[in-house]
């Protein structure tokens, strides 16, 4: 059994790497924590343009670490949105939307002056952890 106190990194090949100091998220007793996940396609490094393909992107790379983690889009029970553009929030808004088609987590918002690599959107997220499956793909 796992030590509910150990604090694990979590590592996908199918998010972009951490392009810092950070891991893509750390897994603590029950909880996953995501890092912000920007739109950085993992394949090729390309970003791209606008916030509704952004968003899309944030949301798979956000949903693939979760996966390497033992959890999921459907676990998530906390997000924070970082928005170049507050302007941008109703078509931001719909796409996170379809993400979420259940009961969606706890969310802020807010406007940022700038994002890395030029990007408009940002998320993290905190959700639950499957703790037998997350020790299983994790080791």
């Amino acid at each position: 059994m796992s030590d509910p106190t150990e604090i694990r990194p979590v590592e996908s090949a199918d998010a972009p790497a951490a392009i810092g100091p950070y891991s893509q998220a750390v897994i603590s007793g029950d909880w996953v924590f995501c890092s912000g996940q920007i739109a950085i396609d993992p394949a090729d490094g390309s970003i791209p343009a606008g916030v509704i393909d952004q968003t899309h992107q944030v949301l798979r790379n956000l949903s693939a670490v979760l996966e390497a983690a033992g959890s999921g889009l459907d676990q998530v029970v906390k997000t924070s949105v970082y928005l170049v553009d507050l302007g941008e929030f109703p078509r931001m808004n719909e796409v996170y939307a379809s993400y979420f088609p259940g009961i969606p987590p706890a969310r802020a918002t807010v406007e940022v002056s700038a994002l890395p690599r030029g990007v408009v959107v940002e998320i993290d997220a905190v959700a639950r952890v499957n703790l037998a499956r997350a020790a299983g793909e994790n080791r």
